[in-house]
């Protein structure tokens, strides 16, 4: 006989608060096994394609692995210092950038003639600021990432634990199968599956999505000359997770260094916005449909509010977990709002008519 509704929700609500606690407690020293975990997940399919070409699964597992230290030497030799380089010199180029802004609104706006004005105040202030905490800010995102834990205990146990979960990870689906409630078992499936589909179609998904993108917009800018077009680019594609966002402010900040590269040539200006208009054209109509899908049911101000929430309580960590919890409570609460609609309390039904 199953337990009652308000047990059942008694000790699930036990199970979430000890979750929370455990991230809010422990969120550093999970970290490492948090990204294994979610590299494990994202590589399980193509670990399963090459089962079915024939290989065992430790055969595939370790054909994955090398492919993706390969992968990662190749970015942390070439691409990775590339882009420090490009950002730092971005953030160093802003004052004079903001004097070629200045000089440029000084012969509309009489006031920036002012030393004394306001306006030309500002923009000095603003330039400075940025020049001054930009690196800084640069800087204490690598910091503080490998503050959080030992950078060499990082770079080790992350490639362990995926590789383990990755090799293990149809063993351990059937075990944590094994121990669902009985009575429950077909319903956890079910909502299970959903989660997963909605998982795999947007993260998976939109992370590819992300990545075509940020390699359009970086080689489209570098080739039409655009300095610091591979930063520009690579920003523009990792905030393309929310749509529409990597558009604008990618966008907005090419279009921007243009007006000062290209300040006389209008056509190279014209070329800078047409890339991102190409991007915007290729992700909504080729890219987003064909690998994320429209039944996701993932709504971007669901994700931003669940990145921001999680981010604030529970930090980096936090905003790593944040989008499969937005995505499984928007599965739980689709299921919810399902058996809401075939209760009586939805229909207005007595028991007779219920029956």
């Amino acid at each position: 006989m199953a337990l009652p509704a308000r047990e059942q929700l008694k000790y699930w609500g036990i199970v979430a608060v000890a979750f929370l606690a455990a991230l809010w407690a422990l969120g550093d020293v999970m970290l490492p096994f948090i990204v294994g975990g979610a590299i494990a997940y994202g590589l399980d399919p193509v670990a399963d394609r090459l089962e079915r070409l024939g290989a065992s699964r430790i055969i595939a597992t370790t054909i994955i692995s090398i492919v993706a230290v390969l992968v990662f030497v190749l970015m942390a030799v070439l691409i990775v210092p590339l882009i420090i380089e490009q950002a730092l010199g971005l953030f160093e180029s802003v004052p004079g950038l903001f004097d070629q802004l200045r000089s440029f609104l000084s012969e509309r706006v009489p006031a920036l003639g002012d030393a004394e004005s306001t306006l030309r105040k500002s923009l000095v202030s603003i330039g400075a600021t940025i020049q001054e905490k930009g690196g800084q800010f640069l800087q204490s995102v690598f910091t503080s990432a490998l503050g959080v834990i030992n950078a060499v205990v990082f770079i080790v146990v992350v490639p362990v634990v995926a590789f383990y979960l990755l090799l293990d990870w149809d063993n351990l689906v059937a075990k944590i199968d094994d121990l669902l409630p009985r009575d429950h078992a077909p319903q956890i499936r079910k909502i299970a599956s959903e989660i997963d589909e909605t998982l795999a179609s947007f993260v998976r998904g939109q992370l590819t999505v992300c990545s075509i993108l940020g390699v359009f917009y970086a080689v489209g800018l570098m080739l039409v000359g655009l300095q610091f077009g591979l930063v520009v680019g690579v920003v523009a594609g990792l905030i393309s997770f929310i749509p529409y966002v990597g558009a604008l402010i990618g966008g907005a900040l090419a279009g921007g260094l243009a007006l000062f590269q290209f300040w006389n040539e209008p056509v190279m200006i014209g070329a800078v916005l047409a890339i991102f208009g190409g991007g915007q054209f290729l992700e909504g109509n080729i890219l987003t449909p064909k690998l994320v899908g429209e039944s996701v049911g993932l709504h971007p101000v669901w994700l931003m509010f669940a990145l921001s929430v999680f981010g604030m309580l529970f930090g980096f960590v936090g905003m790593l977990v944040a989008v499969p919890v937005a995505a499984s409570l928007g599965v739980v609460a689709r299921f919810a709002t399902a058996q809401y609609r075939q209760s009586r309390l939805y229909k207005g039904l007595d028991q007779s008519d219920a029956e």
